[in-house]
């Protein structure tokens, strides 16, 4: 399987996950590439994105599998001619083979940084830590059948929080990624409902990194 490592930064976070797949096929079709489609009345362009990343939220971790219709280009000039036309934001970081198995990627490093426009409250940080020590922290999930709510505490491999300067603190989490999947946003809103004096003023997400479940990095 060929697969890409990509990030998404600045203004390429406001790009949608179906947004993103039509720009790689177009991507693709500028750089003289021909994908690969299915068969049938509704042929769909061989490519796909391992995890889909909600708007707003950074990452330097994509995965993207695609196949070409006979071309055998090297990875390198792949790489090239998709960066070439790529917008603002969106970057082709490697190309390579893999058979590895999108089931593997089991776990997500992520950094979460939580912004206080009148400075980081007192004992926000111990705060912060004493919810992630429980062992039962309930967050409401949306769902295809509707909202449910969650204990999120499983899904938390590790945390660690810190306060880096006067007015942000930041969380380093690893987290479960597929079945069952943890989306960081609601380890803010952990924060959010259960540490009233430690609310923050806005938050950012970012992917750091993909691992399976013995900690490897996914590629």
């Amino acid at each position: 399987m060929n697969r890409i490592l990509f990030e998404k930064t600045g203004d390429g976070i406001w790009i949608s996950h179906l947004d993103l797949m039509r720009l790689f096929q177009r991507t693709f079709k500028r750089g003289g590439m021909n994908l690969k489609h299915t068969q049938g009345f509704n042929p769909r362009a061989m490519v796909s994105i391992a995890l889909p990343l909600s708007v707003g939220v950074e990452s330097k971790c994509e995965i993207l599998d695609f196949e070409l219709v006979d071309q055998q280009l090297p990875f390198e000039e792949i790489k090239q001619r998709l960066n070439q036309t790529m917008p603002a934001g969106v970057r082709v970081l490697e190309v390579y083979d893999s058979s590895r198995k999108v089931k593997e990627l089991t776990h997500l490093d992520c950094t979460i940084t939580l912004e206080y426009d009148n400075g980081v409250p007192e004992n926000a940080v111990g705060q912060i830590q004493e919810l992630f020590s429980r062992e039962e922290v309930l967050v409401t999930k949306k769902s295809k059948n509707g909202p449910v709510e969650q204990n999120i505490i499983p899904m938390i491999q590790s945390m660690e929080v810190a306060q880096i300067n006067e007015h942000e603190v930041e969380l380093k989490a690893r987290i479960c990624a597929q079945n069952p999947s943890l989306n960081p946003s609601q380890i803010v809103s952990a924060v959010e409902i259960y540490c009233e004096n430690a609310k923050p003023d806005f938050s950012r997400i970012r992917r750091e990194e993909v691992r399976t479940s013995n900690g490897e990095v996914f590629r």
